[in-house]
């Protein structure tokens, strides 16, 4: 017998806000890797996900959502998505449905369609949320979509549900190129801890503070002391051994804002906190004390050098 064909390779997830492209990642991952919240422009880098199987393995990549970018932030968010486009193997184009016999693109939409013209990459159209509308609208979406663009496939899924993710997964996996795998086995991702646990953090600014708050906010890991980390020997067993000492800075760009996030005594910071906490131990596998502290960055998604200084470069 031949042994398998073994495939390889890079997969971008390219979509307009909130379409699922994190919740996407997570799914087929199965770890969050990825921080998400029904707030736009959760994302703001790019984060690798690396499925191993047997038969394959893909290197997902999910981006920022593609949208009007107005300031310094939006820019390099939008600049993040476009350029992995160049860098990939296939494009996953997501797009979510709304439910109306007669669907249209849409402008957001077909300014992405455009750049993937030009980009020339073998592009799936995945329509995301399809658990949400009734199945006799799929049709003609799907058709209005094809019109647009000669798409290498098209796949209906719901992430949150899994549904479809596997099929979707398989599919990917046929259009790459026979290859050795790009990681070892065990390779995840590339996102150090620090990175992730930031993300954490930021994800319970995103579900516990008022709308205008979560643009304004970044989160840098100042202090990750990882020497108790390991259990002594003789320590009891259980499922999270050892301490990680954690102390991170949320920046905001006015004092309005810092006051809000602190809240009433300092009750907004303290749940901010002990729900980043929480997220934080299971991610890490071992207690956590986290100290938070709130600075203010005027203006600093505003500005090149803001941008720099809380690590979006």
């Amino acid at each position: 017998m031949h042994p398998q064909t073994h495939r390889s390779g890079f997969a971008a997830l390219i979509g307009r806000p909130n379409v699922g492209k994190s919740t996407l990642l997570n799914q087929l991952t199965g770890e969050k890797l990825a921080i998400v919240s029904p707030k736009p422009q959760t994302t703001r880098n790019r984060i690798l996900g690396v499925v191993s199987r047997p038969e394959g393995q893909v290197a997902f990549i999910d981006t920022p959502g593609i949208h009007q970018a107005k300031g310094e932030l939006n820019r390099y968010m939008v600049d993040v998505a476009l350029q992995a486009v160049d860098e990939v193997d296939l494009v996953l184009f997501l797009v979510e449905p709304v439910n109306t016999e007669k669907p249209e693109v849409g402008p957001g939409n077909r300014f992405i369609l455009e750049r993937l013209q030009k980009a020339g990459k073998p592009t799936f159209l995945v329509i995301n949320k399809v658990d949400t509308i009734p199945k006799p609208v799929l049709l003609p979406l799907i058709e209005r979509y094809r019109h647009e663009f000669p798409f290498a496939e098209v796949v209906p899924i719901s992430a949150r549900e899994d549904d479809g993710v596997e099929e979707l997964f398989q599919s990917v996996l046929q259009h790459l190129p026979e290859g050795e795998p790009l990681f070892p086995e065990d390779v995840l991702t590339d996102q150090a801890e620090r990175t992730l646990v930031s993300e954490y953090i930021r994800e319970q600014v995103l579900r516990h503070c008022r709308q205008e708050i979560p643009y304004s906010t970044a989160v840098v890991v100042d202090f990750f002391d990882e020497s108790e980390r390991d259990p002594p020997p003789g320590a009891p067993q259980g499922k999270l051994a050892g301490l990680i000492r954690i102390a991170a800075s949320i920046y905001v760009e006015r004092d309005s804002q810092k006051a809000i996030i602190i809240g009433k005594q300092g009750q907004m910071l303290k749940t901010i906190g002990t729900d980043a906490r929480k997220a934080i131990q299971r991610l890490l596998g071992a207690h956590v004390y986290l100290s938070l502290r709130v600075r203010v960055e005027p203006r600093w998604s505003e500005r090149a050098a803001g941008l720099k200084k809380l690590g979006y470069e």
